[in-house]
């Protein structure tokens, strides 16, 4: 990619070894499966990939192993079209998920970091000209969080947003997470991690409106907050201080694997071509979201004109619940 990059990533590559399963299992249990599929994954390459298919000039900031994993994560990224000059390569295994997929597209995944582990702030010194021209920065939690924290730093330092997706969110929420999330302009992530996060606010809250979450997580320092609700669509926190909700789009779920990380991609390139308004940016979101649930894959974001094609279909959405065969909706 020779043009300047509109939204860099830094985060996560991994390799997804995928099992299709009748149904998910017990702990303790053994279900057969399916055949393994194998296919590029990890939340820093499917965003990077994602805002790429929907429009935007993407980079990637990262490390993978030196293994046959490494090279097609590289090779796939690649050809979608990825800026991988500040992808390194180091001895060792590439970061690894292994991913069951339930009949309903409802999944578990178990993640092993391998040279993910390894990015660390020493390593940014390609972020820094990837962020002359960029308009947004993505980070996740799937590479060290004081190598997020100094890449936001850098970000903010250079006047680029910085939207975060808080996933997936460690057992323990500490200072240095604190601090990673009051450097975000957008804070993004789903319920759980919405209760995580704000630790027993969400007790006081269980039972409650999500819009109070999404309230409660503002006062952690995010000028902006969107907490996902799956096939209940999102709720969102702006900077005026109101909070809403936006319903998600009928859509029949193939397998909801990736349809987080579509979102999140959606928003930065949203933010990053110049879409100001947060419930416009979520509305695209969503269905970007939607959209990617309906084919398998960690990285099976929909391009920029099927999510046009979506927003001005003559039917307008209605909140839908989730759950069981059949469920509609993106699942974030």
């Amino acid at each position: 990619m020779t043009a300047e990059p509109e939204v860099v990533v830094v985060g996560g590559l991994n390799m997804d070894l995928r099992i299709r399963v009748p149904r998910l299992p017990s702990p303790g249990e053994t279900v057969p499966g399916g055949r393994l599929d194998r296919g590029t994954g990890g939340k820093g390459a499917n965003q990077a990939a994602a805002a790429r298919r929907l429009g935007a000039r993407t980079a990637m900031v990262g490390v993978m192993g030196d293994d046959e994993f490494g090279a097609q994560v590289s090779a796939t990224l690649a050809e979608a079209g990825v800026d991988l000059a500040g992808v390194a390569t180091v001895g060792g295994p590439t970061g690894t998920a292994l991913i069951l997929v339930d009949p309903a597209g409802e999944n578990m995944i178990i993640t092993s970091p391998g040279a993910n582990g390894l990015l660390r702030p020493e390593d940014l010194g390609a972020l820094s000209g990837r962020l002359d021209s960029a308009g947004v920065l993505l980070l996740q939690l799937e590479v060290p969080i004081e190598t997020s924290t100094a890449a936001a730093r850098l970000a903010r330092a250079a006047g680029v947003s910085v939207v975060l997706n808080a996933a997936p969110l460690p057992t323990t929420v500490d200072d240095s997470l604190r601090e990673l999330i009051g450097l975000a302009d957008l804070l993004v992530v789903n319920e759980t991690e919405a209760a995580g996060l704000i630790g027993d606010v969400a007790e006081r809250l269980e039972g409650s409106d999500p819009l109070e979450y999404a309230s409660a997580l503002r006062h952690l320092g995010p000028a902006e907050v969107v907490v996902t609700l799956g096939a209940r669509g999102a709720v969102l926190a702006g900077s005026d201080g109101r909070s809403r909700h936006l319903p998600t789009f009928p859509i029949e779920v193939v397998d909801a694997v990736g349809a987080g990380d579509t979102f999140c991609a959606e928003l930065a390139v949203a933010r990053a071509t110049g879409v100001r308004e947060l419930d416009a940016a979520v509305r695209r979101a969503c269905a970007a979201g939607a959209l990617a649930t309906t084919r398998p894959g960690a990285q099976s974001a929909p391009s920029r004109f099927e999510v046009d094609a979506l927003l001005a279909a003559p039917e307008r959405p209605a909140p839908v619940s989730g759950g069981g065969a059949g469920r509609t909706g993106h699942a974030p």
